[in-house]
């Protein structure tokens, strides 16, 4: 039987929303190597589970449905967001900078 993780996924680099990031996600492990093709120098395997991502509200729906499937799992807890600080433009250009200005 296959197995698979459960977690949700970080907010991604590029854009400063979060969007996406509240769903929990069941994705399978890879079970078999990638091979690349000889002719086009593509990679890919014969795995189908891992095109598989499972979208859940909550994480407790994510765990059941992985025990009802009898797939093994593993949890991974999302780490602590950490609290920006509210910056302005105005701050660049304050008379008692901290640090000299650069440009």
């Amino acid at each position: 039987m296959p197995s698979a993780r459960i977690f949700r996924p970080a907010k991604d680099a590029s854009q400063s929303g979060t969007a996406r990031t509240k769903m929990w996600l069941l994705e399978f492990d890879q079970t078999s190597p990638r091979e690349t093709d000889p002719l086009m120098g593509w990679v890919g395997s014969s795995d189908m589970l891992q095109q598989v991502r499972l979208e859940f509200d909550t994480r407790e729906e994510a765990v059941a449905y992985a025990q009802r499937e009898g797939i093994a799992y593993r949890v991974e807890e999302p780490a602590k967001a950490v609290p920006r600080k509210g910056l302005s433009y105005s701050d660049n250009f304050k008379f008692n900078r901290t640090a000299p200005w650069t440009h």
